[in-house]
C-alpha cells in the first residue's frame, strides 16, 4: 500500500505554528532566569522560580486531561497561545521600565506554568489526529526538530541581553511569536471526532462526569503495564534530568573564572555551548526522517541510550569547552533517537478518546519529578559545588533504568517493538 502524503495543509500548519511558539516559550524561560539570577543573586531563588512555573504543570495536566477530551483542543490551543502573547506583552511594559518584583513574578511564573501545562496535554493529544497513517516515525522526527531549532535561538536573546543590558526587550519578541503562532493554528483545518465518541454524561453532573472520566484515564494507565513502566521511569528519571539541567546555567555564572580564557562572558560561552545539544538533536531528527529502526530493537536501542545519556551527563561538566560541546552534540543526537521511539509508540499506541487523559497523567507526575528533582538539587547547591551535585542524580537516574526499564522490558517492548 503507497505511503500517504505526510506535508499536508494541516500538518504543514501546525509545524510551522510550533516553532513559532516554541521559541517564544524557551525565550521566556532563558528570559525569566536572568532576571531572577540578576536581581537576587540567589540559586536557590532561581530554583524557586522554576519550581513556582513547575508547579502548576502536577496539577493542570491531570485536571485538563478529562476535559480535553471531552472539548475541541484545538481552540484550547489557539487560545492559550492569545493569552500567553498577551501576558508577554504586558510584562515587557512594566519591565521596560526597570520594574521587578519578586512575589508578582513568581506568581507570573506560576500563570506560565498553568497555561503550559495544558497547552501540552491538548497539544499532544491533537498533534497525532493531524499525521496521516503510516507516517508517525517521520512526523515524530520533524516534531523533535522543533525544539532544538526553537532553543538554538537563546545565543541571541543572551547576545541581546549582552548588549541592551535588559531581559525586557526578550519578552516583547515572546509576545510576537505567540502571537503568531496563534494567527497560524487558527487556521487548522482538520475536524475533530473525539467529542462525539466521549462517554455519555448519564446524567452526572460537571464534577462527577469529570471524577469518572479522571478514574477511567487513570485506570487505563494502570492496566497498561507498558504505559505504567515507561510513565513511572520518566517521572523518576525527570527528578535528575531536570535538577542536574537547571545547575548548568548557574556553574557557569558562578565559575566565571574557569572561562576567562575565552572571548565572550560566561552566560553566553554556556548558551553557545548548550547549543550543540540542539543541533544534535536537529540532526538526529534529520537521519531518523529518512532512516527506520529495526522494529525489534527499539526498546533495546532506546535503554542503552537512557543509560548511555546519564554516564555522559555525569562527567560533562568535568571536560574541555570543545570537548564538552561536542558531547553535547552527542546527547542531542541520542536523545532525539530515544524521544522518537517513544512518542512515536505511545501515542500511536493510545485510542484518541483516552489520549488526552494519558498525557495529562503522564505530564504531571513528570513535572512532579521536575519538581522534587528542583528543589533538592537546589537546596544541595548552597551546600556542595554543582559539579558534585550532577554526578551523584546521575548516578542515581542510571540505577532507575534497570529498577523500571530493564525489569519491565517485556512489558515495554510490547509498546516500543511496533512498526509505525
Amino acid at each position: 500500500m503507497k505511503t500517504q502524503k505526510l506535508w499536508t495543509y494541516d500538518f504543514t500548519v501546525i509545524t510551522l505554528g510550533s516553532v513559532v511558539s516554541m521559541v517564544g516559550s524557551t525565550l521566556s524561560g532563558f528570559a525569566i532566569s536572568l532576571l531572577v539570577l540578576d536581581y537576587t543573586g540567589s540559586t536557590f531563588l532561581y530554583m524557586l522560580f522554576i519550581v513556582s512555573y513547575q508547579l502548576p504543570m502536577l496539577v493542570c495536566p491531570i485536571l485538563a486531561g478529562p476535559y480535553l477530551d471531552r472539548m475541541s483542543r484545538k481552540k484550547v490551543i489557539y487560545r492559550l497561545d492569545f493569552l500567553s502573547s498577551g501576558m508577554f506583552l504586558l510584562l515587557f511594559l512594566l519591565l521596560r521600565g526597570g520594574w521587578f518584583h519578586c512575589p508578582v513574578m513568581l506568581l507570573a511564573c506560576v500563570l506560565m506554568g498553568s497555561i503550559e501545562g495544558v497547552y501540552h496535554v491538548a497539544y499532544d493529544s491533537f498533534y497525532p489526529n493531524l499525521i496521516t497513517e503510516g507516517n508517525f516515525r517521520r512526523a515524530y522526527s520533524v516534531s523533535s526538530m522543533l525544539w532544538p531549532i526553537a532553543a538554538m535561538m537563546t545565543p541571541v536573546a543572551a547576545a541581546l541581553y549582552d548588549w541592551l543590558g535588559s531581559a525586557a526587550p526578550i519578552f516583547a519578541v515572546n509576545a510576537l511569536c505567540f502571537f503568531t503562532a496563534a494567527c497560524f493554528e487558527r487556521t487548522i483545518r482538520h475536524q475533530e471526532t473525539h467529542m462525539a465518541a466521549a462517554p455519555p454524561a448519564d446524567g452526572l453532573g460537571a464534577v462527577k462526569r469529570f471524577g469518572r472520566d479522571l478514574r477511567e484515564g487513570l485506570s487505563y494507565i494502570a492496566g497498561e503495564k507498558g504505559l505504567l513502566v515507561i510513565t513511572l521511569y520518566f517521572m523518576v528519571s525527570g527528578m535528575s534530568g531536570n535538577g542536574a539541567g537547571s545547575l548548568y546555567l548557574p556553574f557557569f555564572r558562578n565559575n566565571a573564572a574557569l572561562f576567562a580564557a575565552w572571548p565572550v562572558a560566561a552566560v553566553t560561552l554556556y548558551t553557545i555551548v548548550s547549543a550543540f545539544s540542539e543541533a544534535g538533536r536537529v540532526a538526529g531528527g534529520f537521519v531518523h526522517y529518512k532512516l527506520k529502526l529495526p522494529t525489534e530493537k527499539k526498546f533495546a536501542i532506546a535503554m542503552t541510550i537512557y543509560a548511555l545519556i546519564h554516564l555522559i551527563d555525569a562527567v560533562i561538566l568535568f571536560l574541555p569547552i570543545p570537548l564538552m560541546a561536542a558531547v553535547f552534540f552527542l546527547c542531542g543526537l541520542l536523545g532525539v533517537t530515544s524521544y522518537n521511539i517513544r512518542i512515536a509508540a505511545t501515542q500511536s499506541y493510545i485510542p484518541d478518546t483516552k489520549r488526552a487523559r494519558f498525557n495529562g497523567t503522564f505530564q504531571m507526575l513528570c513535572s512532579l519529578g521536575a519538581i522534587l528533582g528542583n528543589l533538592s538539587v537546589g537546596a544541595m547547591a548552597e551546600l556542595w559545588p554543582e559539579r558534585s551535585i550532577i554526578v551523584g542524580v546521575n548516578v542515581f537516574a542510571l540505577a532507575m533504568v534497570y529498577v523500571f526499564m530493564y525489569r519491565g522490558r517485556e512489558a515495554v517492548r510490547k509498546v516500543y517493538n511496533r512498526d509505525v
